[in-house]
């Protein structure tokens, strides 16, 4: 590991001419609308929010919350979760201050928790938010949730690192604006982490430094550039020649490549991500279970793997990860075109003379969504055009940028402009299912894009949030998984394995399959 230069001291000996000491270079694809994670979904954010935002807890090298901001985890066995599960206390530390060296304190989490639960907010999503009934704070640094009801994802969602999910912010900056939508503040936040903002150049990269006022102390690291580069082919390209020092999260298209460069490490292991095709059941010719069933059936998703993948990634239905310790396999649905061609004929689907199939005037022609310029997407969705072509289904294909593919209000996915897509979901540590599948979180009010509601389905995952005990939550994940299985609004594909490559210089980097950049105090290069 290398260790932080001591005054005087000559720094170690670099692997790469390339290597900029104390400054790493990470890139990717994906860009994002705003820096504020209340306000977007991108997987990309996660990684700048861990290294700058605040949260009540983050997460360790065994995917296990660690506190934070608070002083302990609350838990029923500690006290800090009442016997009926409907109060939740949160202690805080003391001495913390902002980034721009204001302290911090109960006050901003009462305000962060109206801030979510205010309808003029453009929040990602409020499941579990909507279950506070009250607020207490009896002190500066105590803070007491009321819930109507137990709500087991509690640990996540009430501003946990981990996921999609919205962190605390800064009540002296933002309590006198009728909301959050459009202010100055979502283009450089002001966090509790060991990094703050410096500069973003919309479309090109995001500059971060240390942050002075961090409690735990300074990073290693003086300085952390987020590089946006929109093509893959252009970002492994930066990697070999050392303009790139990491690349989180590499597509399993790139993998065999990018790790035989001499000049890089890389990380593997199973991760929480896991690739999916969605369908949009609120669209005509999706509402038909038997079009989304053959639709699965003429997938092969070993083929999809093993050519396009080049054989990373878990085959499995559960979108659960094989680590969590909730996950139950499910039966796994065979690739049989002739199945599919006999479940689509039975439902009254007749080819035309062009081989596309249509049922009362409607043709089985579908808009896949996508976002533009991820080479590795185009081939998964050129290869499915074939394998559904096999039983009479069209595929439109249309690009977007990313942002405005991700973008919560307005935005392609969340807008349902779309009929098939494909594309990546984290499930968080405690396997909370409801964000991707309740009828509660069909947008605007959450990121069920494929608007599926489903009664049966909806009663197991209230349980599930409502469920401490984690030998029912693994039951009930097992019940939910199945049903999902059986109703097909998605698919999975395979589960990530997650490959991180960087620079041969880059020392203390230990990702979990969680949150991979929420320990970066002794991360260097």
């Amino acid at each position: 590991m290398l260790l932080a230069t001591q005054a005087g001291a000559a720094e170690p000996a670099r692997h790469n001419s390339t290597t900029v000491p104390h400054t790493l270079r990470i890139g990717d694809t994906l860009d994002f609308d705003s820096l504020n994670p209340h306000l977007a979904t991108a997987l990309t954010l996660g990684y700048l929010s861990q290294l700058t935002m605040a949260y009540l807890v983050r997460y360790g090298h065994d995917n296990k919350p660690i506190p934070e901001l608070a002083t302990s985890v609350p838990t029923q066995a500690n006290g800090g979760i009442s016997r009926d599960g409907k109060t939740i206390t949160w202690h805080l530390r003391r001495g913390v201050k902002w980034s721009d060296g204001v302290p911090f304190d109960a006050d901003d989490v009462v305000f962060s928790t109206s801030v979510v639960n205010n309808p003029a907010n453009n929040e990602v999503g409020r499941d579990g938010w909507d279950q506070i009934v009250k607020v207490d704070e009896p002190d500066k640094y105590t803070v007491v949730y009321h819930l109507n009801r137990p709500y087991a994802s509690y640990l996540p969602t009430f501003f946990g690192s981990a996921g999609a999910n919205p962190c605390i912010l800064p009540k002296h900056l933002l309590s006198n604006l009728p909301n959050i939508n459009t202010a100055p503040y979502n283009s450089k936040p002001v966090g509790i982490g060991p990094f703050r903002y410096a500069e973003w150049v919309r479309g090109d990269h995001v500059t971060l430094e240390r942050n002075p006022f961090y409690w735990r102390g300074q990073p290693k690291l003086e300085k952390v550039i987020f590089k946006i580069i929109p093509d893959r082919n252009t970002l492994q390209t930066q990697l070999q020649t050392g303009e790139v020092d990491l690349w989180a999260f590499v597509p399993s298209a790139y993998v065999e490549r990018v790790t035989a460069f001499p000049n890089v490490a890389h990380t593997r292991a199973p991760g929480f991500l896991y690739v999916h095709v969605d369908f949009n059941t609120s669209h005509a010719v999706l509402r038909d279970l038997a079009v989304r069933e053959a639709l699965r059936y003429a997938t092969d998703r070993k083929l999809l793997r093993d050519k396009q993948n080049h054989g990373v990634g878990i085959l499995q239905e559960s979108p659960l990860t094989p680590v969590s310790p909730l996950y139950s396999p499910i039966p796994e649905v065979p690739h049989d075109v002739a199945k599919a061609n006999a479940l689509l004929d039975r439902a009254g689907w007749k080819r035309g003379p062009d081989g596309i199939r249509a049922k009362n005037g409607t043709r089985l022609e579908l808009d896949y969504g996508s976002v533009a310029g991820s080479q590795d997407i185009d081939a998964r969705i050129e290869l499915l055009r074939s394998m559904w072509s096999q039983i009479g289904v069209a595929l439109n294909v249309k690009h977007y940028a990313s942002p405005q593919f991700f973008q919560v209000t307005g935005g392609i996915l969340y807008g349902g402009k779309w009929d098939v897509t494909s594309f990546s979901w984290q499930v968080t540590p405690d396997s909370d299912l409801n964000p991707q599948n309740a009828c509660g979180t069909i947008p605007p009010k959450g990121q069920n894009v494929t608007r599926l509601c489903d009664r049966q389905l909806d009663a197991s995952l209230t349980a599930l949030k409502e469920t401490y005990d984690e030998k029912q939550r693994k039951a009930l994940v097992a019940r939910i998984t199945r049903r999902v299985s059986e109703l097909v609004p998605y698919f999975v594909l395979w589960i990530f394995e997650d490959v991180h490559v960087f620079n041969r210089d880059l020392a203390g980097f230990h990702p979990n399959a969680t949150t991979p950049f929420d320990d970066f105090m002794n991360v260097d290069i």
